[in-house]
C-alpha cells in the first residue's frame, strides 16, 4: 500500500489540525495505520494508530486527549485531528501501514512522505 500525509502548515498554540493519510491499493482495509512524528533533533515518536477496523486506537500519553485517530475504509483515508496544539508538537508527520500486530517503527511495511507540523507559541 502507498500512503501519502497531508494536512500540516503553521498554527498557534492552541489551533486545530486535521492531518490525512490517504492511501492507494486495494488492501488498504488489511492494515493498521500509524501515525509518527519526528520532531527537530529528535527521535521519531509514536503518535497514535488504529487497526483495520478502527474499533482498537491507541495513542501515546503526551496527546492522548488531544488527538483523535479515525478511518474512513471508503475512502482508504486516516485522519488526525490535532486539537488544543502545543509548541511541543512541532514535527514532521509521518503515516505508515503494518499487516502486523507491533505497533513500533520497525514493525511498518510502508511509510508516506511526511507533513511538516509548525505550532507557534
Amino acid at each position: 500500500v502507498q500512503l501519502q500525509a497531508s494536512g500540516g502548515g503553521l498554527v498557534q498554540a492552541g489551533a486545530s489540525l486535521r492531518l490525512s493519510c490517504a492511501a492507494s491499493g486495494r488492501t488498504f482495509r488489511r492494515y493498521s495505520i500509524i501515525w509518527f512524528r519526528q520532531a527537530p533533533g529528535k527521535e521519531r515518536e509514536f503518535v497514535a494508530g488504529t487497526d483495520w477496523s478502527g474499533d482498537s486506537t491507541a495513542y501515546s500519553a503526551s496527546v492522548k486527549g488531544r488527538f483523535t485517530i479515525s478511518r474512513d475504509n471508503a475512502k482508504s483515508t486516516v485522519y488526525l485531528q490535532m486539537n488544543s496544539l502545543k509548541s511541543e508538537d512541532t514535527a514532521v508527520y509521518d503515516c505508515a501501514a503494518t499487516s502486523g500486530s507491533r505497533w513500533t517503527a520497525d514493525g511498518m511495511d510502508s511509510w508516506g512522505i511526511g507533513t511538516l507540523v509548525t505550532v507557534s507559541s
